[in-house]
């Protein structure tokens, strides 16, 4: 069973996570695709700070030996499920990183060529303009 002060900081620590989490998200520095999902566990965390009946019970149902146990494999749980997820956003961003600087050379490229022509259609050494600019 959980003692009053085990109780009391559980819930208190539940309570501060979910008010640091709302206060990143008010300030822009968590985003909101991210935000639902720290949302979710922090209330989760509360819910099982206040109800330790369903840590007892969620403790049996998977044959845990106490409920610290639960509590850990949960966390475990929760951290994989993170690294998975970013895992796959960074693969996402890494592609469109990958994309863009494609795309940038390419642009670049023509942007040079488009230059050259321009230059060799006025008549002027190719380069002469930055070469004095």
């Amino acid at each position: 069973m959980m003692t009053t002060n085990q109780h009391v900081f559980a819930m208190a620590v539940s309570v501060v996570t979910l008010g640091v989490i709302l206060e990143l998200i008010r300030r822009r520095r968590l985003r909101e695709e991210y935000s639902f999902l720290w949302v979710i566990t922090t209330l989760g965390m509360l819910v099982l700070s206040i109800w330790y009946g369903l840590v007892e019970w969620l403790t049996r149902l998977s044959g845990a030996v106490n409920p610290t146990t639960t509590l850990f494999i949960f966390g475990l749980v929760f951290l994989l499920l993170i690294s998975v997820h970013f895992s796959t956003v960074l693969s996402r961003l890494t592609e469109q990183v990958r994309r863009l600087t494609q795309e940038l050379a390419i642009l670049s490229a023509e942007r040079d060529e488009a230059r050259a022509r321009a230059d060799r259609a006025a008549g002027a050494e190719p380069g002469a303009e930055r070469r004095a600019s």
